[in-house]
C-alpha cells in the first residue's frame, strides 16, 4: 500500500482521515523524500543533455572561431592583469591553493571509496555473526517452555550488545586508518600535482578547468552529506533492530495448528458463543480489487485470504481472538473503548484498505493505526518498518513492545464483544 502511494504520489482522503497526526507525518515525509529523488533524476538527466548540447555546439563553432574584445568606458581594449589589479591575490598563491584542494579532492575521493569497501566488510561481518547467533539461540532456546524464553532473550542482548560494541570498535578503528591513509595520499597527490604544475605551461582551458574544479568541489561535499545522513540512518535503524530484538517470522516454530485442518471456528464473545461452521469455498476464481469497495468485497476478501492465514484467531487454537472485531467504523470503536482504561484496544476490518484499524485508548482520548494486509506479512502503515507473518504476532509482539516513541503505546487489554452475536460473525457465515 505505502509502495503504491509513494509511486502515484496520491492518497485517497477517506484513507488519509483513517491516519493520526504521527501517521499523516511520516507518510507526508517520505512523500517529500519521494519528490526530492524524483527532481534530482531530472536534474541529472538536464544536466547530461545539457553536457550534450555544449559538447555539440563546441564542435560546430570550431570551424568559424572568431574574437571579440571587451572595451573600457575610454572605447579602448579592457585590459586586466592578474595581481596587480587591488585585492587580486598572486598567481602563484592561486596556483598553490587550487593544487592543494585538488590534491585533497582526490584524496578525499579515495579515502571515501576505502571507506565504503571498509564499511560493507564490517557490516557483512557483524551481520552475519548477528544472524548465525540468532538462529543458535532460535534453535537451543525458543523451543522450551514460555519462562525458559526470557533467559533467552536477556542471553541474546546480552551477545547483540557485545556484537555491537565490537562493531563500534571496529568502524572506529576503520575511520581512523581511513584518515590517515586520506591525509598521506593528499600530500602525494599535492606534490605530484606541484611537479606537474611547474612543468606545464598555461593553455585556455584555465577557465574550463575551474569551473570543473568548482562543479567536483560541490559535488564531492553534496555526496559526503548524503553519505553521513546515510550512516546515521544506518546507525539509527540496527539500534533500533536490536532493541527490538524480535523476528515476528519466529513465531511459525510454536504455531502447532494450521487452519486448513480445522472444521469448525469458536466465536468468542463474552458469553461464550458456539462453533460456527465454515462456509464453503467458493465456486469462482477470486480476484482481489486494487481496492475495497462494499462491505461483501471486504467480506469475500476476509474468506478467500484472511481466514487461511488465521486472521483474528487465537495462537494454536481455533477460537477467535478476543480484541478481534468485524467490519465495523471508528465511532463504534471508540465507543467500545470509551469506558476502558489506558492500554485497552481492539482490532476491526478496515473499509479504507486491504487490512485493519487498530484502536487504542489513550488516557487524552484515542488513536487508530491502521495495519496493511495487502502483502504477505502484517505491518503498521507508516509507523512501524517490522513486518509480521500473522495478525496475532503483530498484537503479541506490541504486547510488550511500544508503537510509536512519541505515544509509548503498549497493548494492555483487548476489548471484547457487547453484542450477541458478535460483529464479527458476517467474515464467517
Amino acid at each position: 500500500m505505502l509502495q503504491q502511494i509513494l509511486r502515484d504520489m496520491y492518497i485517497d482522503p477517506e484513507l488519509l482521515a483513517e491516519l493520526n497526526d504521527e501517521q499523516k507525518q511520516i507518510l507526508f515525509y517520505k512523500m517529500r523524500e519521494e519528490q526530492l529523488r524524483r527532481w534530482k533524476e531530472r536534474e541529472e538527466k538536464a544536466r547530461m543533455e545539457e553536457a550534450v548540447l555544449r559538447k555539440t555546439a563546441r564542435r560546430k563553432q570550431s570551424n568559424g572561431k572568431h574574437v571579440q574584445w571587451l572595451r573600457g568606458k575610454d572605447g579602448e581594449v579592457w585590459v586586466w592583469v592578474m595581481g596587480e589589479a587591488p585585492g587580486d591575490k598572486p598567481y602563484e598563491q592561486i596556483s598553490e591553493e587550487l593544487i592543494a584542494e585538488r590534491a585533497r579532492q582526490q584524496a578525499q575521493k579515495e579515502a571515501e571509496e576505502l571507506w565504503r569497501q571498509k564499511e560493507a566488510e564490517i557490516t557483512k561481518k557483524f551481520r552475519d555473526a548477528m544472524a548465525q547467533e540468532k538462529a543458535r539461540i532460535v534453535a537451543e532456546k525458543w523451543k522450551i517452555e514460555i519462562e525458559d524464553r526470557k533467559a533467552a532473550k536477556l542471553e541474546e542482548e546480552k551477545i547483540q550488545e557485545e556484537l555491537k560494541k565490537r562493531e563500534e570498535e571496529e568502524r572506529q578503528k576503520g575511520e581512523e586508518q581511513i584518515r590517515q591513509q586520506e591525509e598521506i595520499r593528499a600530500k602525494e597527490l599535492y606534490l605530484s600535482l606541484k611537479q606537474a604544475q611547474q612543468h606545464s605551461q598555461h593553455s585556455d582551458d584555465d577557465q574550463e578547468w575551474e569551473e570543473q574544479l568548482r562543479r567536483s568541489k560541490a559535488a564531492d561535499e553534496e555526496r559526503s552529506h548524503r553519505a553521513r545522513r546515510a550512516r546515521d540512518e544506518y546507525r539509527r535503524q540496527s539500534l533500533r533492530a536490536i532493541q527490538k530484538g524480535r523476528v515476528a517470522g519466529l513465531s511459525n516454530l510454536f504455531q502447532g495448528t494450521s487452519l486448513n485442518n480445522v472444521q469448525e471456528i469458536k466465536l468468542n464473545d463474552d458469553s461464550g458463543s458456539p462453533l460456527l461452521s465454515l462456509s464453503a469455498a467458493s465456486s469462482n476464481i477470486w480476484e482481489r480489487p486494487s481496492r475495497p469497495f462494499s462491505r461483501d468485497v471486504i467480506i469475500r476478501w476476509f474468506k478467500e485470504e484472511q481466514i487461511p492465514r488465521r486472521a483474528g484467531f487465537e495462537r494454536n487454537t481455533s477460537r477467535i481472538a478476543q480484541w478481534f472485531h468485524g467490519i465495523i467504523s471508528r465511532q463504534e470503536a471508540e465507543e467500545l473503548l470509551m469506558n476502558k482504561s489506558e492500554g485497552a484496544f481492539l482490532v476491526r476490518v478496515s473499509e479504507k484498505i486491504w487490512g485493519y484499524a487498530l484502536s487504542y485508548r489513550q488516557q487524552s482520548g484515542f488513536k487508530h493505526f491502521l495495519v496493511d494486509a495487502s502483502g504477505d506479512f502484517y505491518s503498521f502503515l507508516g509507523v512501524d518498518p517490522n513486518r509480521h507473518a500473522t495478525l496475532t504476532d503483530l498484537i503479541d509482539f506490541h504486547k510488550e513492545e511500544i508503537i510509536t516513541s512519541s505515544g509509548g503505546e503498549l497493548l494492555l487489554e483487548p476489548c471484547g464483544q457487547q453484542k450477541n452475536p458478535p460483529d464479527y460473525s458476517p467474515l464467517f457465515e
